[in-house]
């Protein structure tokens, strides 16, 4: 297992700018965007001599942390609507 500088469930900044723009994108944009999103992170960290389980790893917990912050972002607008 390779060290990791900042885990890819951290990068909150990557985090945000994937789920914002993922909530403006639909269908087949948004699956092209997501699909070249996690193929430049996998080539990033196999640059990095990160091995190839602990790729799919850290993708594992990205994809969570973008979907958490999809749902974050779903459930404080159906709060503002119904305030």
């Amino acid at each position: 297992m390779s060290l990791l500088a900042f885990p890819a469930d951290r990068r909150a900044s990557d985090i945000r700018r994937c789920a914002s723009a993922l909530q403006q994108l639909h269908g087949e944009e948004a699956n092209r965007f997501w699909r070249s999103e996690m193929a430049g992170f996998a080539a990033t960290l196999k640059r990095q001599g990160m091995d190839e389980d602990e790729i799919s790893r850290q993708a594992g917990l990205f994809m969570h942390a973008v979907l958490m912050e999809l749902q974050l972002a779903f459930a404080t607008d159906e709060m503002n609507a119904s305030a």
